[in-house]
């Protein structure tokens, strides 16, 4: 007892507290996003008697499956892992191929299997999942990675799930696994010159490629093959002037930069932003819930939880330097490049300067597979912390 007693005393309570404010005001943001209209019986609005608490109550259920996770990764020893990855990402492949052929659809994606008991998102385990296995993968691996040649099998190996991903179509998660890829390839030593050239190119390849796509569309009548679909496409480019698709694909950009503008300094308060209650705003309490803080809470509330996030991922840095060995800070610096491309992706496609892809807000938007998944990879940074000693209990 003594023993374990010196070893939650490691526990990083300045994430934990950042953690817990994060999810609390998310509950409470999600409540005003969802809340049905005060309307009465009488009027016979379809939303009249409704739960106003039913989005809340099922994602505190989340947070509760999530928090139990978390506590379960504390008990295992992270190394362990390292016996059991060719299990995971096989797994993780399994779980991943099933959702193409007995998935539930919806909004034109197929990405969820529905277990009767439970609805999940596997996509969004994957990444943890992926997290694990990438770093067992670069951590057999050291002083091998200066080369173009050398980091070939480590672009096959995120690529397999990547390709499932984008099969559903899942554009948003696939470039995150893109981004988890490249941030722990430059904790495990490959070259920055290699990977900012590499990044460089690839963006260069597929800005020209859509050009491309576009012109001879316009031009020749021609239709270039882009492993996109057609709304897909849209949605990834429509940010550059929303306004030219004001009725489709710009729309939501469009109503998500007027609830943040009209959300000014201050705010217009909690519960009375208009955009957001007037049903004006899509999906506000997944991808869009940045802008319900934005207008309800203006400039200093969106302020104040990006002030969260950045300690949160700030406290995931500091574990992944600090860690006792290279497996478990690949492993850290896998879950930094997860949540900190999520922050910047969901925050940004709100405010209107990056692409729209369905990435939600961690630990804030509502969504359960998200929420176990982002609880669970921060008990296992927990656990790398709390093992820089080693401390047998």
């Amino acid at each position: 007892m003594l023993e374990q007693s010196v070893f939650f005393k490691k526990l990083d309570r300045t994430l934990l507290i950042s953690v817990a404010l994060i999810i609390a005001l998310g509950l409470l943001i999600i409540y005003s996003a969802t809340k049905p209209p005060e309307l009465s019986p009488a009027a016979g609005s379809v939303s009249a008697g409704a739960d106003p608490f039913a989005y809340v109550k099922k994602q505190l259920m989340m947070v509760l499956i999530g928090t139990g996770m978390m506590i379960m990764m504390l008990y295992i020893r992270y190394e362990d892992l390292l016996k059991h990855v060719k299990f995971l990402y096989v797994l993780n492949l399994i779980m991943l191929g099933a959702v193409l052929f007995v998935g539930d659809s919806a909004m034109g994606a197929q990405r969820w299997i529905d277990l009767k008991f439970i609805r999940f998102q596997p996509s969004e385990f994957s990444k943890l999942l992926i997290i694990i296995c990438f770093a067992a993968f670069l951590n057999s691996r050291s002083n091998k990675l200066y080369r173009l040649r050398d980091l070939l099998p480590a672009f096959a190996f995120i690529g397999v799930p990547a390709l499932f991903i984008l099969k559903q179509p899942d554009l948003g998660t696939a470039l995150v696994l893109m981004a988890i890829m490249f941030g722990m390839l430059f904790v495990a030593g490959a070259r920055p010159w290699l990977l900012t050239g590499i990044i460089t190119g690839g963006l260069g390849a597929v800005s020209l490629w859509i050009w491309a796509h576009f012109w001879l569309a316009a031009n020749r009548g021609v239709m270039l093959w882009i492993p996109l679909k057609d709304y897909q496409l849209k949605r990834l480019i429509v940010f550059i002037n929303p306004w030219k698709e004001w009725q489709g694909a710009g729309y939501n950009v469009i109503q998500s930069q007027i609830a943040i503008g009209q959300g000014g300094f201050w705010g217009r308060g909690l519960f009375n932003g208009s955009q957001t209650h007037g049903d004006f705003l899509p999906i506000q309490e997944t991808d869009f819930i940045f802008s319900v803080v934005g207008e309800e809470l203006g400039f200093i509330g969106t302020s104040l939880l990006l002030l969260l996030f950045f300690i949160v991922i700030y406290r995931c840095i500091l574990i992944a330097i600090n860690a006792r060995d290279r497996f478990g800070s690949l492993l850290a610096a896998g879950t930094v490049s997860m949540l900190t491309v999520h922050v910047l992706i969901n925050a940004g496609m709100n405010i209107g300067i990056m692409p729209v892809t369905g990435i939600p807000l961690p630990m804030f938007s509502y969504g359960g597979s998200s929420m176990i998944t982002n609880l669970t990879a921060l008990g296992l940074l927990l656990n790398i912390n709390m093992r820089q000693q080693k401390i047998l209990f």
